[in-house]
């Protein structure tokens, strides 16, 4: 009985998993340099209201972020 060949199966989930991985890495990235620019706002005279677009946008990067991480979680 001939193996099945599955190396284009491993090839498609590693590069997928590398783009998960970037993309993490990317939210991560800018949810980080975001709240250095609200914080910085803030200091320098900023109303939270006038700055609720850009936590609004944070809560939403922090919820696909999760989003993201369950979907991995659930496909191992």
């Amino acid at each position: 009985m001939a193996h099945a060949d599955l190396s284009d199966d491993v090839a498609t989930i590693q590069s997928t998993i590398g783009v998960m991985q970037s993309a993490t890495a990317l939210i991560n990235s800018f949810a980080t340099k975001l709240q250095a620019a609200v914080d910085a706002a803030l200091e320098n005279g900023a109303t939270a209201a006038e700055l609720q677009p850009l936590t609004d946008l944070q809560s939403t990067l922090e919820a696909e972020k999760t989003n993201l991480a369950n979907a991995v979680a659930a496909n191992p």
